[in-house]
């Protein structure tokens, strides 16, 4: 079963690299998703043979030199397979905490699966589908462990992105992080300051994606906040109130847990949208918590978040507005919804509900039953509109700027913006049709002596 589930093309490049007299196996994540009964998205293959020699075994196949320094080539059977081929190597010392700065090419395969991070991820297999896992890491998939090579000081020590890549497997796979290995995470998260800020980003999001995020946001504070400092006073930080049964972190990680969507964008909000509380809290005479005004301070301190760890500004503009508008209140009236979905966009109003939804799932249960039967009801009356041919913005508004020009003589610029905004609120609002003729002789008359 295992033999067959290796693809074609890196059956082929093991083939020929034993067929030359050199060891070769198929390794790490590849290995261990087909332990797991999954589908691997990645292969790659370690060898015996140096890069020279892979060379020449490769000599009627393309070949990419992608980090033959460090023994890697990248080999390509068919057009649009690309497989990474490693000689066996032993590391030399990390003096930036990331990478090797020399590399040693060895014979044996042991050696090379010794320096790897976790033993789920040092475990090889050849062409036959035979497995060569010196360090337990098959019983640690059957177990669910995540545990480190060896000793787990020095493994972080080498490398401090394995910690953000211990607490990702865990949230991915819903495997526990062996006790020894989980005391080196919480022990070293510090070394995360040295990884660059494209790196932290890319396992911080997968870490956000996994099915079992819950537990390892609780459970690995230290890590989070390491990542993310301005987390931090969040931590234990009680709210109070009837509406609440976490404190602001806990309350953080449930929402995020509780969207089960795969949209990132949506899952960054949700750890972002309440950073901001214990910067505005306050009691009133009843002693009861409130935090007015969190929504922009929480989109103050995550957008410096968010362009220190490199997001996109498509990424971080998409994030922020879940945030900046995480709290408005719409009632469930056709109008209002027309308007909130006018000002706010179709796209960001339904993902906006993925967000309230989840951050109510994260909350009391005080009113939650009637609190959910309005956003049902939002949500169907939203679905109406988009299904009809509303007008819900400029474009699709029957006025343009050439029509205010040519028709009412209006000189180009500020003014004509503002006139078609006060167009589409009109019409958001019911208080005048889509039609063109009816806009027209109402900016005539209304609005043009106005603005």
């Amino acid at each position: 079963m295992q033999e067959i589930r290796i693809p074609s093309g890196a059956k082929k490049i093991l083939k020929m690299l034993e067929d030359r007299g050199f060891k070769a196996y198929v390794v790490g994540g590849c290995v261990r998703d087909l332990l797991r009964g999954e589908e691997p998205h990645d292969w790659d293959i370690t060898t015996s043979a140096t890069p020279d020699e892979m060379h020449e075994v490769f000599a009627d196949i393309k070949t990419v030199d992608t980090g033959a320094k460090h023994g890697t080539i990248t080999v390509i059977p068919e057009e649009g397979e690309l497989y990474e081929v490693t000689t066996f190597r032993i590391d030399g010392e990390y003096k930036d905490g990331r990478h090797p700065e020399t590399v040693e090419f060895v014979t044996s395969l042991e050696g090379d699966l010794a320096r790897r991070d976790f033993t789920v991820n040092a475990i090889a297999m050849d062409s036959e589908g035979n497995i060569t896992d010196p360090f337990g890491g098959e019983e640690d998939i059957k177990g669910g462990i995540i545990r480190c090579v060896g000793d787990p000081d020095r493994r972080f020590a080498e490398d401090g992105l394995r910690i953000l890549r211990a607490l990702r497997f865990a949230s991915a796979l819903g495997f526990k992080i062996e006790d020894k290995t989980a005391g080196s995470v919480k022990r070293n998260a510090k070394l995360l300051e040295k990884i660059s800020a494209e790196r932290v980003n890319v396992e911080l999001t997968k870490l956000l994606l996994g099915n079992y995020s819950l537990d390892v946001l609780l459970n690995y504070k230290e890590v989070i906040t390491a990542v993310i400092p301005e987390l931090a006073p969040a931590v234990g930080f009680k709210q109070n109130s009837i509406w609440h049964c976490y404190d602001v972190y806990d309350h953080i990680a449930h929402s995020v847990a509780a969207y089960e969507g795969s949209d990132e964008c949506i899952k960054t909000a949700l750890l972002l949208h309440d950073i901001g509380k214990p910067f505005c809290y306050t009691e009133d005479e009843e002693g009861h918590g409130h935090f007015y005004g969190h929504g922009k301070i929480s989109v103050d301190m995550a957008e410096k978040i968010l362009d220190r760890l490199k997001y996109s500004n498509a990424r971080k503009g998409r994030i922020l507005d879940l945030i900046r508008y995480h709290d408005m209140r719409i009632e469930p009236e056709v109008k209002a919804c027309r308007k909130a979905m006018g000002r706010l966009g179709t796209e960001l109003f339904f993902d906006l509900a993925e967000v309230r939804r989840a951050d109510k799932l994260a909350q009391s249960d005080y009113a939650r039953e009637k609190e959910f039967a309005q956003m049902d009801e939002i949500l169907r009356i939203a679905r109406e509109i988009a299904a009809s041919d509303d007008c819900l913005d400029l474009k699709t508004l029957a006025v343009n700027g050439d029509d205010l020009m040519r028709e009412l003589k209006i000189e180009p610029g500020k003014k004509v913006g503002e006139i078609l905004s006060h167009l589409l609120d009109k019409v958001l609002s019911d208080e005048l049709a889509n039609e063109k003729d009816l806009l027209l002789e109402y900016a005539r008359k209304e609005v043009c002596g106005e603005l």
